[in-house]
């Protein structure tokens, strides 16, 4: 777990990850790391990033588990070129999408990006289900438990209220 202890809560742009699928990588943590280290050939800077979270792939329980985390990041980019830049890591990671919710080799959301609040143009901020995740406010908890979301709550008190995601835990 890295933390910068300078974080400016009100202006954090949180990258959520996470993968289920290891693809052509040894394993789901190699991929998720790997894609890591693409963020910053896409402008994007890694400022704290969470430990790696196991949880049951959800709604079905049968696929794989997911490995999941959360990183704080600096950019230049607007949401929007943000949103794209990282479709593109997805693209390289193989990241298909055919059905909702199917395995994947990388997922990344934007969970929040300051304190913007609404849709713009089909890009919902906050992300509009992160609050009630587990594998995401639990990781951010780690990291920025006085992370305020726009919507209400901190990650500590969301982390413990999450109703998705429950068997959530960190990898040790």
């Amino acid at each position: 777990m890295d933390v910068d202890l300078d974080l400016d809560l009100d202006a954090a742009v949180i990258v959520a990850l996470g993968c289920n699928d290891k693809g052509v990588w040894p394993s789901c943590r190699d991929a998720l790391e790997a894609a890591l280290t693409r963020f910053r050939s896409e402008g994007i800077d890694i400022v704290a990033q969470s430990s790696w979270w196991s949880s049951q792939a959800w709604p079905d329980p049968s696929d794989p588990p997911f490995l999941n985390g959360v990183v704080v990041v600096r950019t230049d980019l607007d949401p929007h070129a943000l949103m794209a830049a990282l479709g593109r890591i997805e693209e390289c990671f193989g990241r298909q999408r055919t059905v909702p919710n199917a395995p994947r080799t990388l997922d990344l959301d934007l969970i929040a990006y300051g304190r913007e609040r609404g849709d713009c143009e089909g890009l919902i901020l906050p992300h509009p289900r992160a609050a009630d995740r587990l594998f995401v406010m639990g990781p951010l908890a780690e990291i920025a438990p006085d992370w305020r979301h726009p919507g209400g709550g901190f990650a500590k008190a969301l982390a413990m209220t999450a109703t998705v995601g429950t068997d959530a835990r960190p990898l040790t």
